[in-house]
């Protein structure tokens, strides 16, 4: 199994995205990684694309249909396909995550660590609060990663969207939160380049001026995609959309695990 990182940025807008993710940027203008633009499902949620991302099924077949929608997901999914091949699965996330992958509820005097207690996710770092600080969240998920040596392990940080829903896109807020983002993606990719891993980082939704999303406009459902793997050819592919159902299988085909019943193919996603 090749260990693969999948990096979150809550609610990071296409167009946004790329004015400020600037080292991504520049190691996809160096031939280090991919870049794709993704039309993401709908509803431009997100609980419901936290589910889509990982089963790589659209809403009305995973069964997630809105943020409200508390359950365990009952279908295959990248943290039980990995674990069912023997690999070791992490995640430092928001609770949904937990919810979504571990149990219900989610007990805010019990759950924030949870290591190997049955669940999907082998090692998890979970927070509540949106506005944890992304500082604090990459730093939970290099704990998981250097302690428990995952296979696959999710980063997923919510600075982007907290300062979206408080101050709109386009904000000064919102898109310093996203060159934040950046900066410390920019700190940590190059050892986790040099370590071998293979790096996919994307949003689940985007945000439009009004703190909105969850409808159908580019702005609330244009999202970036940047892959860093030598099984993908690098380069630019943002002429046309790809869709979000991609990205399932794309982990898998990285990760070298068969992709489960129901998952599309990888569309217009380039193999080395």
């Amino acid at each position: 199994m090749r260990k693969t990182i999948f990096v979150l940025l809550d609610a990071c807008q296409y167009d946004a995205g790329t004015r400020n993710l600037g080292y991504l940027e520049h190691l996809i203008d160096y031939g280090k990684g991919a870049k794709y633009k993704v039309r993401g499902e709908l509803p431009s949620l997100s609980r419901p694309m936290y589910a889509t991302l990982l089963t790589g099924l659209p809403v009305y077949k995973h069964g997630i249909a809105a943020n409200e929608t508390v359950r365990v997901l009952d279908c295959d999914n990248l943290f039980s396909m990995c674990k069912s091949q023997g690999g070791v699965t992490a995640a430092a996330a928001y609770l949904w995550v937990s919810e979504l992958y571990n149990h219900v509820p989610f007990r805010l005097d019990k759950d924030r660590i949870q290591i190997h207690s049955g669940g999907m996710i082998d090692a998890g770092i979970y927070y509540w609060e949106d506005s944890y600080p992304d500082s604090h969240l990459f730093a939970d998920g290099e704990y998981l990663r250097t302690q428990y040596d995952p296979d696959f392990i999710l980063y997923h940080s919510m600075g982007i969207d907290n300062q979206g829903h408080l101050k709109g896109a386009g904000s000064k807020e919102y898109e310093g939160a996203i060159a934040a983002a950046n900066n410390i993606l920019s700190l940590l990719m190059e050892t986790w380049m040099q370590e071998g891993y293979q790096i996919v980082i994307t949003a689940d939704h985007g945000m439009n001026e009004l703190g909105i999303h969850g409808g159908t406009d580019a702005e609330q459902r244009d999202i970036p995609l940047y892959i860093f793997s030598s099984a993908v050819k690098a380069g630019r592919f943002e002429e046309d959309y790809i869709s979000e159902l991609n990205v399932a299988p794309l982990l898998c085909r990285l990760l070298d695990i068969p992709v489960a019943p129901g998952m599309t193919d990888l569309g217009e996603i380039a193999l080395a």
